[in-house]
């Protein structure tokens, strides 16, 4: 029987990181997350782990008694470094909560985690002419970690499992220099060659709820059924346009899908217009099927919360990829 890790999860969210690390025998010890209808559902799901309601500013390892991990991980707030965004950086009070982060490291001292995870948009690696790349493996380093460029890798859920979902996303991982010889890491590599069904995830036949439904007056009503086509597939509003996906593919979900028509997903149902229901877009996230929200969660939030989630089917492979160099290397 493999032998437990532990970790700790900052910026948890719904618990995405989580569930792909447990699958991988990384036990999730405690989580800190601020929202507070993400903390609901997170609980609602992952009882066993000690769950801080916080802002991580707010969050000390002496005050909140955080237990020593072995990993750390963190899907820190990408807004500030999206390419879609503002484009602030660490000018953005929400860029800077990275340093919030690395806070919290060096409080562990010679506790600290062998090894951080960390996630956020792509275009962090090379915004800013590189910059905002440079002062995050600076500050890792300093801290006393194994990192450069080749620990920093985009990762694709559509080109690593059987998940028709588009979703590039940047992933870092750093290893204690207390710990390891060097700070070599291989990410998971692309191995699904198989077609996608996006019938698997998304039901294109069965009447929903009639919340999920555009009424025929809507004008996004006509400018969807105008594009239909005979395959099976999603249909995205972007603003003023409408964008036929390529049949069997889900374009990026974003936190952003329940506060209107922006990114929101739809199909034809039965000639009907309707957007994905917040379980397939769960599925299509990669949480597995005993995942349920509380009834207390409106479903907008529910929207935004898998948007903000890390990929479990990613998180997982990573998670393997980890607890092998752990294991084969860790002094």
């Amino acid at each position: 029987m493999n032998r437990k890790l532990k970790a700790g999860a900052l910026f948890s969210g719904i618990g995405g990181f989580c569930i792909g690390f447990e699958s991988s025998s990384i036990e999730t010890t405690w989580a800190i997350e601020q929202d507070s209808r993400a903390v609901e559902t997170y609980r609602e799901n992952l009882k066993s782990v000690r769950v801080i309601e916080d802002d991580i500013k707010n969050v000390s390892v002496e005050k909140n008694d955080l237990e020593p991990v072995d990993v750390l991980h963190a899907g820190f707030p990408c807004q500030s470094f999206s390419q879609a965004g503002d484009r602030k950086g660490f000018e953005d009070p929400r860029g800077q909560l990275f340093f919030e982060i690395m806070r919290i490291v060096r409080e562990f001292g010679k506790n600290k985690p062998s090894v951080l995870v960390f996630e956020n948009s792509p275009y962090l690696k090379i915004g800013e002419n590189g910059s905002w790349f440079l002062r995050i493996e600076k500050e890792i380093k300093k801290a006393g970690y194994w990192f450069r460029e080749a620990n920093a890798q985009e990762l694709d859920v559509f080109n690593l499992s059987e998940v028709p979902q588009k979703r590039n996303r940047l992933f870092m991982v750093a290893f204690s220099i207390s710990h390891f010889k060097n700070g070599k890491f291989d990410f998971p590599e692309s191995s699904v060659n198989e077609e996608k069904k996006l019938s698997n995830f998304v039901d294109f036949k069965e009447i929903k709820d009639s919340y999920y439904y555009l009424p025929e007056n809507n004008r996004y009503f006509e400018m969807i059924k105008g594009h239909e086509i005979d395959e099976e597939c999603l249909y995205q509003l972007r603003k003023y346009l409408v964008r036929t996906k390529e049949p069997n593919t889900c374009p990026t979900l974003t936190a952003n899908m329940g506060l209107g028509g922006h990114n929101v997903p739809f199909i034809i149902n039965q000639s009907k217009v309707r957007k994905l229901t917040e379980y397939e877009c769960l599925r299509l996230q990669g949480f597995p099927e005993w995942f349920k929200f509380p009834d207390s969660v409106m479903r907008a939030s529910r929207y935004t919360q898998i948007g903000n989630a890390v990929a479990v089917p990613v998180a997982k492979l990573l998670g393997e990829a980890v607890y092998k160099k752990v294991m084969k290397e860790r002094r």
